[in-house]
């Protein structure tokens, strides 16, 4: 959230160190993203001629003639490039994945460490995390079709934090998998740690990860997150779900964050509702589907997100939010946009608790959207050079008025 006629206030976690100023923004044209895409294409295409097979079965039953029966044991003995098949069945293990490959699971191939312990260190904080799966330090690495779950974790403390699958200065691609129950004991309901699936660049260290057609839910803080200067993330057609007013942590769907880039494209993203934020006076920490938070040039288009404290929440320069579906926004706004050439345009904004649109900063659109059932149509916090126009407001009190004196703070990982 924001104080009135301020930039939005910074709610850092109790864990991590704060930041001051913003962050530095990535140049990414679309055609370097799709180049991103096409890139990891090539790469599967050139290592499918060719590639070495690995079979993993933990049980030999339904891969009877299987050499591996831990993945890890596979990853090991495989070469750069090779493929490897898990075969249906549960694996208690923790992952860890240091060259390229391309990993399978067949229809019920779960990964399921029992208990897991810290593997790695976040490269903003240092703060330990124990991941399910790991890709560090190298790249083309594709991840498909498993499931990743984090109920038999035994971690009952704000630290080591929870991570499905963790790419650390890594590149590659993750497509159809599920990652689930990256979660902490009730009584731990209020730790801000816990991710479904991370993307995280440090030391001058490059990640370009796409994530695409996966379900993502029951995760602490975030569903899919992209943090620091150096990370590329494209997530494209998942689904994600968090956990409403279950847990006072302000949970965000998608994170975009401290000068990563991206594109956010087609997802479903619903139900991230902080119960620490009941009011524009009484709101600690907002929940938001998509927090793109001190990054610039994301464009978050033709989503479906709703239930939430603020649909789309924009905190950077330069970022687009076009062809959007956003309903039943409660407490804040639709749609938020703070910074300088922002864009918001084409969205479609039902049921907003405060505002369909707010903005505040400068060189800023707000153009076509339709707003029907706000408080508010569009916020307007002043600023130089801000075109609001051809938007259609329907059933709200106030087309455009200026904003009440105080609001809440966000909520980024970090």
């Amino acid at each position: 959230m924001v104080k009135r006629g301020t930039l939005w206030a910074l709610v850092l976690l109790g864990l991590f160190p704060s930041v001051t100023g913003a962050a530095a923004g990535l140049k990414h044209a679309g055609d370097e993203r799709h180049g991103m895409d096409q890139d990891h294409q090539t790469g599967e295409r050139d290592h499918q001629q060719d590639a070495q097979e690995l079979i993993v079965d933990d049980d030999l039953i339904e891969c009877p003639s299987a050499a591996f029966r831990t993945i890890q044991g596979a990853v090991d003995a495989a070469r750069p490039g090779a493929r490897i098949r898990v075969c249906s069945g549960t694996y208690d293990e923790q992952v860890t994945i240091t060259k390229p490959l391309r990993i399978k699971g067949d229809n019920g191939a779960v990964v399921m460490p029992s208990p897991m312990t810290a593997d790695t260190t976040s490269l903003a904080s240092g703060a330990a995390i124990a991941a399910v799966i790991l890709v560090t330090d190298t790249d083309e690495v594709a991840i498909a079709g498993l499931t990743i779950d984090g109920a038999g974790s035994g971690i009952a403390a704000c630290t080591p934090t929870i991570v499905g699958i963790f790419y650390r200065n890594a590149s590659g691609t993750v497509r159809g998998v599920t990652v689930r129950n990256t979660t902490l004991p009730p009584a731990m309901a209020s730790c801000q740690t816990g991710l479904g699936i991370f993307v995280q660049s440090g030391g001058r260290g490059t990640s370009r990860v796409s994530v695409e057609e996966s379900s993502v839910h029951d995760y602490q803080k975030n569903g899919i997150t992209g943090n620091e200067v150096g990370t590329e993330i494209a997530v494209r057609g998942n689904v994600v779900t968090g956990a409403g007013q279950a847990t006072a942590a302000g949970q965000n769907g998608i994170q975009v964050g401290f000068g990563a880039g991206g594109d956010i494209d087609g997802n479903s993203v619903t139900n991230h509702i902080s119960s620490s934020c009941v009011s524009v006076s009484s709101c600690s920490a907002v929940a938001a589907g998509v927090l793109v938070f001190d990054a610039d040039d994301v464009r978050i288009t033709f989503n479906s997100i709703g239930k939430s404290q603020t649909g789309i929440l924009v905190q950077g320069n330069h970022n687009r939010a076009e062809d959007n579906n956003v309903f039943g926004t409660l407490v804040f706004d639709g749609i938020s946009l703070s910074g300088n050439h922002n864009a918001a345009e084409t969205n479609r904004v039902t049921q907003s608790d405060e505002a369909g649109v707010s903005v505040q900063g400068d060189d800023n659109r707000v153009i076509g959207n339709v707003i029907n059932e706000a408080s508010i149509g569009v916020l307007n916090f002043g600023g130089v050079g801000n075109i609001i126009e051809a938007n259609r407001i329907s059933n709200t009190t106030t087309p455009v008025v200026d904003p009440p004196p105080h609001r809440g703070g966000l909520s980024p990982f970090r």
